[in-house]
């Protein structure tokens, strides 16, 4: 007879404190060991994470009011340019904005992790002179503790299965995969492997709109698809989704976040990013899904395309498992390169445990999703 759970059941025991938690690593390595069927009857929740760079992200911002009001058209904030043209004083800014004094070296990502860690930073704005706003500029300190809402929205979070680099030409190449040396000479990759959250749940049947997380160390929310979001559930020899299939659109309260978790980057001549830390719990609901779960590294494949190619049509080297991607060295041009991720696994590890500990206390019930996500198709922008 299969076992079959309900996330009102889990959830139950959750509050009872009589429920089984693993992170990811520690269910692959104990169904190894004891078997699918003895890792499905013990295990009610598995938590998964990544803490990794993603450049589509940024906050919402409200600065109340001005004494007279001022419509905040122009902005920026530290020197970083935001966007005004949401309302009077709300504004948002997006992860990789560049300051104009310091360019890469400090942009959007570095002001939402200065806020964080309760700094203040400099609000210039400027907007037009009307009946009902006054104020044609200001200039002034503001911090989280001065204002009204400040929340994380990234549209386009924790891809499920990103593709690895590497660098055919004679040139390095400076990308957001990071430098890539010339003629193949190392591979950088940033999915997280057997922890990653969206190839646990590789179709998503657990989590969607809705569904409570960790991010940042805070608690966040699913909001909506991440923009480009495709599945694709074509796989590899052992398993694995074909290419880099769903995303996530993720909401949260700067307030309850952690520069732990929530990080300005900067990429040598590429420019700014922001370093994410997002756990999922999912919920072992029956046999396919603690199979998905159970897949280790070695079960899971990713490609290695060549980023020369100045098109979106890349070639590529074919499939690498993360077993090797994380061995520090692949074969590939017929030579040995190094490998080496942009994301940390530890801090990755880190979360899962933090999750984990969470659902252990009864503090994080699990969320079903109120509306499962979009199966949509990526649509290139259209040739000139």
């Amino acid at each position: 007879m299969s076992t079959t759970r309900t996330f009102d059941e889990i959830n139950d025991k959750l509050k009872k404190g009589k429920a089984v938690v693993f992170t990811a690593q520690e269910l692959v390595a104990f169904a190894a060991e004891q078997g699918e069927k003895a890792a499905l009857d013990k295990v009610d929740v598995v938590t998964t994470a990544t803490f990794g760079p993603m450049c589509s992200s940024g906050a919402f911002l409200n600065f109340g009011h001005s004494d007279p009001p001022i419509r905040m058209e122009a902005l920026t904030l530290n020197n970083v340019p935001a966007y005004g043209g949401v309302a009077s004083v709300d504004a948002y800014i997006g992860a990789t904005a560049e300051s104009s004094d310091r360019g890469a070296h400090y942009g959007g990502a570095h002001v939402i992790q200065d806020l964080i860690e309760g700094k203040s930073v400099r609000l210039c704005a400027k907007g037009t002179v009307t009946d009902c706003y006054p104020m044609a500029a200001c200039d002034c300190e503001v911090s989280l503790d001065t204002m009204n809402q400040a929340y994380l929205y990234n549209p386009r979070n924790i891809y499920q299965n990103y593709a690895a680099a590497a660098n055919a030409s004679a040139k390095t190449l400076y990308t957001y995969m990071g430098t890539l040396l010339p003629n193949c000479g190392n591979v950088n990759y940033s999915t997280s492997g057997e922890l990653s959250p969206l190839l646990k749940d590789p179709g998503l049947r657990t989590i969607g709109m809705g569904t409570r997380i960790f991010l940042g160390g805070g608690v966040g929310y699913v909001a909506w698809e991440g923009t480009q979001c495709v599945f694709n559930h074509e796989e590899f020899p052992g398993g694995g989704v074909r290419d880099s299939g769903a995303t996530l659109a993720l909401i949260g309260d700067l307030r309850g976040m952690s520069s732990r978790y929530i990080r300005g980057a900067t990429f040598e001549k590429y420019g700014t990013t922001l370093y994410v830390g997002v756990g999922i719990p999912i919920p072992v609901l029956d046999e396919e899904l603690l199979h998905d779960l159970a897949r280790g590294n070695d079960q899971i494949f990713t490609r290695v395309f060549d980023y020369a190619t100045q098109s979106r049509n890349r070639p590529n080297f074919g499939p690498v498992s993360y077993a090797q991607l994380r061995s520090g060295s692949m074969e590939l041009g017929g030579k040995t390169v190094r490998t080496a991720p942009l994301s940390s696994i530890s801090r990755a590890c880190e979360i899962a445990e933090t999750l984990r500990e969470w659902l252990q206390k009864g503090q994080f019930p699990l969320q079903e999703p109120i509306a499962p996500i979009p199966r949509s198709s990526f649509k290139p922008l259209p040739a000139e």
